[in-house]
This record gives structure tokens, sequence and C-alpha cells, in this order.
């Protein structure tokens, strides 16, 4: 059976939650399992297919063994298509798209009646995907698009009634249980709903990470679980070297020193108030290092940066520090030699990204699992974080003060040496290995 299906296409449907932090890695999952004899139908919503579209074009490879599918979601009068998706999104409309997704039920299910895929990958969001393919036999396995320290808290925390007994508190953070109740609230689910999905999925899940940074607690979610948890590697694509985008900026890097610059960005769906900008400002100031910052703004609530900014920070700093509206190249800045830390809200993509490239990383989590995934940081010695104040704000003295211990002092160096190992070991290793073991596991489901 095993031999027949791996000379013919296996036919697998990818869909993920509507983030451009999620697709991104379930993309490149799609690519490596094309190299393996799969066909992959993509499915999401038409805005995020669009993004995506040029990833593919540029690589004809791709073109015949990976097929974009629409998801139409229900036009609803504050949703409107070009709104499909997280990305630029106004935080208050998040739990709108989670309804708009699932009322769509009925279209993902003629779209999978119609395909007749032989396996489903999916996400954790919406939690009914594996119930709808289970219905029509399909095999189905979730992919867990972050680390397993929060998953393994979370579970733990349910099952074990709490959390006195966890063995490994080092990754709580601040106020634990009021973040797991925004987490909740965010995905507009709750307890039960995600141990209904947890129990309808099957034997095995995916996770993107790997041992070496956060295996105990993909052990410890095993064995809550009863179910065993495939590291997927980091799954960070190559940045591209024939884009012409964003070169004014690397221009501008290439006139600064090697590791002499922070790179500040807190990704495409989080947003900082006018005060906590106004405070990163006057820490990156306060700092005395090269900065590049992105700032982006959701969309209906764009500011121009001068109203944004303090009072005269671009004249000050022009000559230290590149501010960008919108979009830049992150695995570009990331991947320069003048980098020498990463200011960052600790998303899972921005994470995974800066441990490829050995960036340190200055942690400055916001919302959902960040918390948790800069406590990780800090345990693994690859980054410190920044600690807010008593009301949740960010502290101009304190950014500065996590800057210079990571850019200029003596604990810096530490910090850079284990990153570096890490990364090292992620290169050496290669994914070969890792999407042959995925490919083995997905194949003995059908």
């Amino acid at each position: 059976m095993e031999d027949t299906r791996q000379r013919n296409n296996i036919r697998v449907l990818i869909f993920p939650w509507l983030a451009h932090g999620h697709i991104t890695p379930f993309l490149e999952l799609a690519k490596k399992l094309t190299q393996r004899n799969f066909h992959i139908y993509f499915c999401s919503t038409t805005v995020n297919l669009n993004s995506i579209k040029p990833k593919l074009v540029i690589d004809p490879k791709y073109s015949t063994c990976i097929e974009l599918v629409e998801l139409h979601l229900p036009s609803l009068p504050e949703l409107p298509p070009h709104h499909h998706t997280t990305k630029g999104l106004s935080p208050h409309l998040l739990s709108t798209l989670h309804k708009s997704l699932d009322m769509s039920r009925p279209n993902f299910s003629n779209i999978l009646e119609t395909l007749k895929p032989d396996l489903l990958i999916h996400d954790f969001f919406p939690p009914w995907v594996p119930l709808v393919a289970s219905s029509m036999n399909i095999p189905s396995v979730v992919f867990i698009n972050s680390g397993a320290n929060l998953m393994s808290c979370f579970l733990h925390g349910c099952k074990k009634n709490g959390y006195h007994d966890y063995p490994y508190p080092q990754i709580f953070p601040d106020d634990m249980e009021t973040k797991i109740a925004k987490v909740l609230e965010s995905a507009s689910t709750d307890y039960e709903t995600i141990f209904r999905f947890y129990d309808t999925c099957g034997d095995i899940m995916l996770v993107k990470s790997f041992k070496e940074l956060d295996g105990k607690y993909m052990d410890h979610a095993s064995h809550l679980l009863g179910k065993k948890l495939v590291p997927m590697g980091i799954l960070v694509p190559d940045p591209e070297d024939n884009d012409e985008e964003g070169m004014d900026i690397i221009n501008w890097l290439d006139r600064k020193e090697r590791l002499s610059t922070v790179f500040v960005s807190f990704g495409s769906e989080c947003y900082l108030s006018k005060e906590d900008i106004e405070e990163v400002a006057h820490g990156l100031e306060l700092s005395k290092v090269n900065f590049i910052w992105v700032i982006r703004f959701p969309e209906g609530e764009k500011l121009k940066l001068e109203e944004a900014l303090p009072n005269g920070f671009l004249e000050k700093v022009k000559e230290k520090g590149l501010v960008v509206e919108n979009w830049a190249s992150q695995m570009k800045i990331l991947n320069h030699s003048s980098i020498g830390g990463f200011v960052s809200h600790c998303g899972w993509g921005s994470l995974t990204e800066s441990i490829k490239f050995g960036v340190p990383i200055i942690a400055t989590p916001m919302q959902f699992e960040q918390p948790w995934n800069a406590r990780l940081i800090v345990e693994c010695g690859i980054g410190l974080e920044v600690k807010r104040s008593i009301n949740g704000g960010l502290q101009r003295e304190d950014i500065a003060q996590v800057i210079k211990h990571v850019m200029v002092e003596k604990i810096g160096d530490d910090i850079r040496r284990k990153v570096k190992e890490m990364s090292d070991n992620i290169q050496r290793k290669g994914d070969g290995e890792i999407i042959d073991e995925v490919a083995k596991e997905l194949i003995q489901l059908l």
C-alpha cells in the first residue's frame, strides 16, 4: 500500500486559519510535501490567496502541484471581502471574522465533497473542520502553528484542575489565568470546545517546532493528550534573492557596522497604542543604538507618522534610525550582518525567523500565546524580556535597558552564542529527514 501511494500523487487539502502568520508555514509545508509526491489543494479566502499567488508564480515547479482553492465567506456588512483576513484587521472585528468563517461551513463542506482529497491538513481554527472531514470519511490531521509551550500549560491546567503541580512553572507569564481568559476570548472559544476539538483530531498532531526549543513541552502535551506530536521544524522560507523590493533598506543597513542595529517590528496583526509608540520611540533614542522600526496601523485607523511619533523624533534620530511604514522584508533584514537584535512581539513566526538567522530577541509580548513565547525565549537563553508597568504599558527606560543588555553589554555575548548555536543546528540538520518522517506519518493515516 505504501509503495503504491508513494508512486502515485496523494491529494491533500490544506486549510490554514485566515492569518498571514499561519498561511506562510502552511504554504511552506505544502511546498515540502510536493517534493514527496503529494498534490496540494491550498484553501483560503480570495484576499489571502491573492497575496500568495506571486510566491508560487516565481517558481514554476509549484504551478502544477499546488492548486489554490477559494473559500467564499458571507460578506457581512461590517466585514466586506477585503477583510476576510486578519492582516490589517481592526482587533474589534476579529470575533466577526470567526463568525463569518463559521457561517462558511456549508461552503467548506462542498469543497471537500467536490475535491474528495485523500487527506485534510487543517489548523486549530475553525474547530469544526475535523468533524466535517470525518463525516465524509476523509482522514485529517491538525497542524499546530506554534510551539507546544502554551498548549502544554493550558492542557495541564484543564486536565489537572489547576497549575500548582505543572512541572515547568518558569514558562508562566505574569497574571497567567487572566491572559488565558483573554486567549479564549480572542479566539471566540471556550474550554469545552477546545477539548472536543482535540478529541476529534486523529492520533497524531503536527507541530511547528523542534525538540531543542520546546521538546519537554511537546512531551508533556503528548502525555496529556494521548497523541503523538510530530515536530515539523521551523518552516521558515529562505529570503528571496531576486526580490528588489526594499533594497533601499538593505542599502541603508550596508552602511552600518556588523551587529550594530536593532530591528523593531510587532508583526502584521499587532498594533501598539499611541502611548506605547511614544515609549518605544523614546526607548530607542535612549538606547543610542542604530535601529530600523516598522510601524503598522489597523485599516481605518491610520495616522501620519509625524502624528504618531513624539514631536521632532524623526529629525533627532535621522542618522541612527530608519522608520518604515506598513511593510518591510523581515527575513531580508534579519539575515543582514548589521542586525544584532530583534525587538519583537514574539509571535511564533517572528520567533522562528529570528532563530533561523541567529538574531537575539528583545521580547515585548502583546497578546495570544506571545507572553508564553517570551518566557520560552528567556528560558532558552536566546533573548531577554522587556518588563511592563503595573497597568500593562511599555516603559522607555526598560526598553532601552534591555536593548543595551543584548546589543552592547557582556550578557549579550552569551545570548548571541546560544541563538547562533541553535541556528547552526537547524541549518546543519536541514529538513529532508523531517519531511520524510512527516510524509511517512501522513501515509499511514490513509
